[in-house]
C-alpha cells in the first residue's frame, strides 16, 4: 500500500499540521489542499498587485520549518499551493532548498491557467480562469524522482490520486482503481473534516482537536481512512460518510481522469479509527473540463442594527424606511435586508433581548456602496428607534467577486508536467471519454409500517453535512440503521425539505439517493446567489444549512429512538 496523509484542507488551515503529520507516524506522501473558489479570487487579486505572486505563501513558510524533516523521513510532498503561479512557487522552493542546504528535487504542473485564452475560449473577461486538471501530470513528476510537486488548479482529489497512480503503475483506463483513489482523496482532502471536525454527532465523542487524516491506498484502489495514533478526533463510518457527501451532487462524481460511482462504494469498520472504502466502480471521464471563473462584481458594504426589547418588527420597519429614504435618488444597485429574531421574551441579559437587522448593499460605484451608504446609516443614530446602536460602524466599500463555472473541451486545455530537470512533458488527453448522464434512482427500501411517532428534531436520528458549489448548496443527510433508512428515504422528499427549509421553497431542488450509504443528497440551485465571494446570504457557503435542517422538528417513529 501507499500511505498518503493530508495536512491542509484550505488556505489558512492549521499551520502546525505539516509538522504534526511528519512527526506523528509513518507516511509515504504528504499532501495539502490550499485552493477553493474563494481562494482563487484572493490569489487573483494578489497577482494583480504583484505578477510574481499568486501562490499560497503559507505553504512556503511551512516548508521553511519542515522541508528538511520531510527529506530526512523520505516523505514526498504534493500540493496545489501553486495556485495561479505554480512555476513561481517551484522557483521559490528551489531557492528555499538552496538556502537550507538541502538537495531537493522540485517539479510542477501547469496548463490550467486559461486567462490569456479567455477570449478564444468564450470565457468572457474574468479575473481568473482555471481548468481543473487531473492526476497524470503529478504522476509523471513523481516517476521522474520529484521530492516536491506543486500544481495549480487540479481537482482536490488529484493530489492523492497522482501519487497512488505513480506508485502502483496504474493505466489510464484502470477506472475502478482510479475511482477508489478518488473516493479516498475526496475524504481526506478537507483535512480534519474526515477525523471528526464539523461532525454532526460530535457530542458522542470526546476528541479534543482532531488530527489530520491518512488514506492507506491499495493496488486495487481500495483504501483505509485513518489517522496517526495518539492524535485527537475520531475516524468512523459516520465521519467518512459525512465527508463523502460533502459538496457533491449525484452518484456520478466526475473528474478529468475518471468518473467515480459513489453509489457503488462500501464502508466497513476496520478497527479503532480505521474505515475501509472498497468496491468503487469507475467510468471513463467526461470529454470536457470544468473551469473556475472569477470576476470582480463591484463593491459591497454592510451594517447590522441591534434592536432590543419591545416592538422589534416596528423598529425594523422604521430604520429600514429611514435608511432607504436617506440613500436618496441614487440608491445602491442591490439593497438586501435580513432580520434575525435572536431576541427572547423577558430576557435576563440585554444580548438575549436583542434582534439583529442586517443591511447589505452592492454597487459598481465604490462611493455609492461606501461613503454614501455608511453616512446614511450612521446619520440615523439620534433620529431612529429607541436604543439605536450597531454591532460595528459601516466602513468603506470593499470589492467582491463573482464565481461562475464553465466547461471546455479537454483537448483544448494543455496539461504539462515540468520535471525536476526542467524537461517539459505534455500529458496526453484521456483516450476514451463518456458524457455524463443521470443515474436512474434506485428502488427505495420498504417503508416502515405505521406506528406511534414523536415530534422531535430530525437531527436526533439523522446526520448532515452541507457546503457550496458556486451559487448552489448541497446538503447530504444520512442515518445509521436500516430502520431509520427505511423511514428517511420515504419521508425526506424534496417537498418536505422545502417545507422544513423555507428559504429553498422557490428554488429548484434535486434529490439523489445513496442507498449504500443510507443517505440522501439534496442540491439547492441558486441558494448562494453569485457564490461565496458575493456574500449572498447569512451563511454564504451553506456550511450550517445541514445543521438548520437537523434542528427542524418532524414526526419520528418511536421505534427509532
Amino acid at each position: 500500500m501507499i500511505r498518503i496523509g493530508n495536512a491542509s484542507g484550505f488556505y489558512g488551515d492549521r499551520f502546525s499540521a505539516m509538522r504534526e503529520m511528519l512527526t506523528g507516524g509513518p507516511l509515504d506522501v504528504l499532501t495539502g489542499d490550499y485552493l477553493a473558489e474563494l481562494t482563487m479570487l484572493i490569489l487573483g487579486r494578489d497577482r494583480l498587485k504583484d505578477p510574481g505572486r499568486g501562490y499560497a505563501k503559507t505553504f512556503l513558510r511551512q516548508l521553511e520549518d519542515n522541508l528538511g524533516l520531510a527529506k530526512d523521513k523520505g516523505v514526498t510532498i504534493v500540493t496545489n499551493a501553486g495556485g495561479l503561479n505554480p512555476a513561481g512557487l517551484a522557483d521559490a522552493l528551489r531557492e528555499l532548498a538552496d538556502r537550507l542546504g538541502l538537495d531537493v528535487r522540485v517539479a510542477h504542473v501547469e496548463g490550467d491557467d486559461l486567462l490569456p485564452r479567455a477570449g478564444e475560449l468564450d470565457l468572457g473577461e474574468p479575473l481568473t480562469a482555471n481548468a481543473y486538471l487531473g492526476a497524470w501530470g503529478i504522476a509523471d513528476c513523481l516517476k521522474a524522482g520529484a521530492d516536491v510537486v506543486v500544481t495549480g488548479r487540479v481537482t482536490d482529489a488529484s493530489v492523492i490520486v497522482g501519487p497512488a497512480a505513480a506508485h502502483f503503475g496504474w493505466a489510464r483506463d484502470d477506472y475502478d482503481a482510479l475511482a477508489g483513489a478518488v473516493a479516498a482523496g475526496h475524504v481526506i482532502e478537507c483535512g480534519a473534516q474526515a477525523t471528526g471536525g464539523n461532525y454532526a454527532f460530535f457530542t458522542e465523542h470526546s476528541f479534543g482537536v482532531p488530527g489530520f487524516p491518512i488514506a492507506e491506498i491499495h493496488a486495487d484502489g481500495s483504501s483505509v481512512i485513518t489517522k496517526h495514533d495518539g492524535t485527537g478526533g475520531v475516524v468512523s463510518t459516520g465521519t467518512v460518510t459525512a465527508q463523502l457527501l460533502y459538496e457533491i451532487a449525484g452518484p456520478r462524481y466526475a473528474g478529468p481522469d475518471v468518473t467515480a460511482r459513489f453509489d457503488t462504494l462500501r464502508l466497513d469498520d476496520d478497527g479503532p479509527d480505521r474505515v475501509r472504502i472498497s468496491g468503487v466502480r469507475g467510468e471513463a471521464p467526461p470529454p470536457t473540463l470544468k473551469v473556475c471563473l472569477n470576476r470582480l462584481g463591484g463593491f459591497r458594504n454592510e451594517v447590522t442594527f441591534v434592536l432590543t426589547g419591545l416592538d422589534i418588527e416596528a423598529k425594523a420597519a422604521l430604520v429600514r424606511e429611514q435608511l432607504e429614504a436617506g440613500l436618496g435618488q441614487r440608491p445602491p444597485r442591490e439593497v438586501r435586508w435580513t432580520l434575525g429574531r435572536t431576541d427572547h421574551t423577558d430576557a435576563d441579559t440585554q444580548e438575549a433581548a436583542s434582534a439583529l437587522l442586517h443591511c447589505a448593499v452592492k454597487d459598481p460605484d465604490p462611493t455609492i456602496a461606501g461613503r454614501a451608504f455608511s453616512g446614511a446609516a450612521i446619520e440615523l443614530a439620534l433620529a431612529s428607534y429607541p436604543g439605536f446602536h450597531v454591532t460595528a460602524p459601516p466602513s468603506d466599500a470593499s470589492p467582491y467577486g463573482v464565481y461562475t463555472e464553465a466547461y471546455v473541451d479537454a483537448a483544448r486545455v494543455p496539461h504539462v508536467a515540468v520535471l525536476p530537470d526542467g524537461t517539459r512533458v505534455d500529458i496526453a488527453k484521456a483516450g476514451r471519454t463518456l458524457a455524463l448522464s443521470a443515474v436512474d434512482e434506485p428502488e427505495l427500501p420498504e417503508p416502515l409500517p405505521d406506528g406511534p411517532v414523536r415530534r422531535a428534531p430530525l437531527g436526533l436520528v439523522a446526520g448532515a453535512r452541507s457546503g457550496d458549489k458556486g451559487g448552489n448548496a448541497n446538503v447530504g443527510v444520512w442515518v445509521r440503521s436500516e430502520a431509520a433508512w427505511r423511514w428517511l428515504a420515504h419521508t425526506l422528499t424534496v417537498t418536505e425539505l422545502k417545507r422544513l427549509l423555507p428559504e429553498t421553497s422557490g428554488l429548484e431542488v434535486r434529490r439523489f439517493v445513496f442507498g449504500n450509504l443510507r443517505a440522501l443528497n439534496f442540491v439547492v440551485e441558486g441558494l448562494l446567489g453569485e457564490g461565496v465571494a458575493a456574500q449572498a446570504r447569512f451563511d454564504p457557503q451553506a456550511k450550517a444549512l445541514g445543521e438548520w435542517l437537523r434542528g427542524r422538528h418532524v414526526d419520528i417513529p418511536e421505534e427509532l429512538w
